[in-house]
């Protein structure tokens, strides 16, 4: 009998490691669940099944510090979007595409769902694929939207490449739309770096955006609308030098000041707006994109996601990837991209 059960949990598992000059190894498992990655310096999983995109909720772990993100997950994707209202033709609109605004959850600025449903919560099932090097591993994942507003086509692919450079604690990141429809400022939403979870502000001690400087966590007590403060636009406000968003981790029960986890979008003029508000949570929306497209074409941005120890170290790698929009990959490497458009 334990050898029938040894069998069958070795079919559904399938266990791969990569070395880098006898320093760094990682160790990958996968089910039909998830996808579990497993360093030195960091642990992560990628969900198959539920809730998914991204690295899942409280899986990302710094194993200098022994903290995680204190979140719903890292580089949750969302439905694609543009300026306007939907409100003439609501009644019509599908499963999640209704966009209300003029409330606390969305603020004043009117929006709306071009194509859904909204990925993570109810795409249900991805099929994301490991790419392994001699340095790092990788997840690869895509959807093709199912759902679209009036006079829109459904069809439009989200894919997101994740990358886990040996020796790191962060990962690199990238999503991108190639769009059936055309429109005049399509975006992209999604959470970068991710939501905060937190009681009073118990799990992380402040916000740094690079826009608007340090944040103590008792600014997070009670609800405000995304508008209302820390709001970011590409319209109303200079773009950064950098593009950093990130939460200084602070452990509830022993008062132990953690690492930073941060969410650099390493082109900030990709950045259309990006939100920084409280609504039960700490909310880290961002959109990309917001330029005019047509069918065929794709717009994109990049990423990185992790712990650092200070600001500067943060600054320091940031300096070293920017200016980049794509992400690549394939077994002899991976790369980052800049757009040509």
């Amino acid at each position: 009998m334990l050898r029938l059960i040894a069998y069958l949990f070795a079919a559904v598992s399938i266990i791969h490691s990569t070395r880098s000059n006898g320093a760094n190894e990682f160790q990958v498992s996968e089910d039909d669940e998830r996808i579990v990655i497993s360093s030195p310096t960091l642990d992560a999983v990628v969900r198959k099944k539920g809730y998914v995109t991204g690295v899942a909720a409280g899986s990302f772990l710094d194993k200098k510090s022994g903290f995680r993100d204190a979140g719903y997950g890292l580089d949750i994707v969302d439905w694609i979007m543009e300026p306007g209202s939907d409100e003439a033709y609501r009644d019509q609109l599908k499963g999640d595409l209704a966009y209300r605004f003029n409330n606390s959850y969305h603020g004043k600025t009117a929006k709306r769902s071009i194509e859904g449903p909204q990925i993570c919560t109810k795409a249900r099932e991805l099929s994301p694929r490991v790419v392994q090097g001699k340095d790092f591993v990788a997840v690869t994942s895509s959807f093709k939207y199912q759902i679209a507003a009036p006079e829109k086509k459904t069809g439009s692919e989200w894919s997101q490449v994740l990358v886990f450079p040996a020796g790191q604690r962060y990962f690199i990141s990238s999503d991108k739309i190639t769009s059936v429809n055309a429109s005049d400022a399509m975006f992209l939403r999604l959470d970068m770096p991710g939501h905060i979870k937190h009681k009073q502000g118990d799990t992380f001690s402040e916000v740094y955006l690079s826009y608007a400087g340090k944040i103590p966590s008792s600014e997070f007590v009670r609800d405000f609308a995304p508008d209302e403060k820390f709001n970011y636009r590409r319209d109303a406000n200079p773009a950064p030098k950098r593009f950093i968003r990130a939460y200084h981790l602070h452990d509830p029960e022993t008062g132990r000041e953690g690492p930073w986890l941060a969410g650099m979008t390493l082109d900030p003029s990709v950045v259309y707006e990006a939100w920084c508000h409280q609504r039960g949570y700490v909310c880290l929306i961002e959109e990309f994109g917001g330029r005019p497209i047509q069918a065929g074409e794709s717009f994109s941005a990049a990423f990185i996601v992790g712990f650092f120890d200070s600001i500067e170290e943060m600054e320091k790698v940031y300096d070293h990837y920017a200016g980049h929009t794509g992400l690549e990959v394939g077994e002899q490497g991976w790369k980052l991209t800049r757009s040509v458009r």
